[in-house]
């Protein structure tokens, strides 16, 4: 991550070390993004989106971390940035979550409001991922 890349916190997640903030010590059975946040507004039909980096600036932001949560519960990794490259695999799907994946958006994000419309661009292809790496084995 870029040094000029300000993390989001969810400052009410617990931590299981009082000094550390909870993304850097996650309860046992803690989710593999916790202490980070979910965005309310990019939540369409069950799925949302939660950020690592932060994403409002008035002059635009072209690049960040972040995560999809599943209907499911489960989660991927997102590393995103404006362009029209298809999805790729950055790191397989483990114990934690179904993989992370490099994304492009359509456009910079400057807001909550341009975060949800990005996402949901890129919705149907996460989509077809997680239906592919999540199908039961047998």
């Amino acid at each position: 991550m870029p040094a000029d890349k300000r993390i989001r916190t969810d400052r009410a997640a617990k931590s299981a070390d009082p000094e550390p903030p909870a993304f850097l010590s996650r309860p046992a059975g803690a989710p593999v993004y916790h202490g980070f946040v979910v965005v309310p507004e990019t939540c369409t039909d069950g799925w949302c989106m939660g950020v690592i980096t932060d994403y409002e600036d008035a002059d635009g932001v072209d690049s960040g971390d972040a995560f999809v949560v599943a209907p499911d519960g489960s989660a991927a990794g997102l590393v995103w940035e404006v362009g029209v490259e298809p999805i790729s695999e950055i790191l397989p799907p483990d114990e934690e979550r179904w993989g992370v994946y490099a994304v492009c958006f359509p456009h910079v994000v400057r807001n909550t409001g341009d975060l949800a419309s990005a996402f949901r661009a890129v919705l149907p292809s996460l989509k077809e991922i997680h239906a592919r790496v999540k199908r039961p084995v047998g």
